[in-house]
């Protein structure tokens, strides 16, 4: 116990308190011995960072039960919402090969806040795998994923407002909710549209001298 209260940081009665309120699971015990390993040390960092961003004690204890019994870490935060997306079901090991040194304390209670993983026993699962393919392309070419996640988390306000526009739209001149999916096709290539055109916008490089100057 006091080796693993100093790699986390915390004192020992910290320890005891989040064993005692549940918030890490029980040792692995060996007669009088209490042998605690890299998962103990990894949810112990997690808890860190959820207070850091301030989630209450109690939030983080019904976390730690979704880790322990396997329930959806969005639903435990009250983050799940319905998605066509193809989820992936990943171990620790291969969620870290996706974005090699970005897999932090802090990035993982990001992704966790935003919905983006859920664990579903000992796996982790991201909820898409079109997003998981990307991030990990745009970390690659070298932005942080720290940045990506708060891209992400601006890009879904947007998406959201478009979403509500899109089914009120719809629902005022369709016949219902099985229109509104549908027709759920066309929405997303407006959009698709909209957005390759505001990027052409942006990126449109004046020529040397100005319009209209030999």
């Amino acid at each position: 116990m006091e080796e693993l209260a100093e790699a986390a940081g915390i004192t020992v009665r910290t320890l005891r308190f989040y064993r005692e309120r549940g918030l890490i699971p029980p040792p692995r015990r060996e007669g009088r011995i209490a042998w605690y390993d890299d998962h103990h040390l990894a949810r112990l960092r997690t808890i860190a960072a959820l207070l850091e961003r301030g989630h209450t004690l109690n939030g983080i204890a019904d976390l730690a039960d979704a880790f322990d019994s396997g329930r959806d870490v969005g639903e435990a935060l009250g983050l799940v919402e319905p998605t066509e997306e193809t989820p992936v079901r990943l171990t620790p090991e291969e969620l870290a090969d996706h974005f090699e040194g970005e897999v932090t304390p802090e990035n993982l209670a990001k992704a966790l806040e935003l919905g983006y993983l859920t664990v579903d026993g000992d796996e982790i699962v991201h909820v898409s795998r079109r997003l998981l393919d990307v991030s990990a392309a745009l970390v690659r070419e070298g932005v942080p994923l720290s940045a990506v996640m708060e891209a992400g988390g601006r890009i879904r306000e947007h998406a959201e407002a478009l979403a509500d526009l899109f089914v009120e739209v719809m629902l005022k001149h369709a016949d219902g909710a099985a229109d509104v999916e549908r027709l759920r096709p066309l929405a997303k290539s407006v959009v698709d549209a909209e957005l390759s055109m505001a990027m052409d916008r942006r990126l449109a490089v004046p020529p040397p001298g100005g319009a209209g100057r030999d």
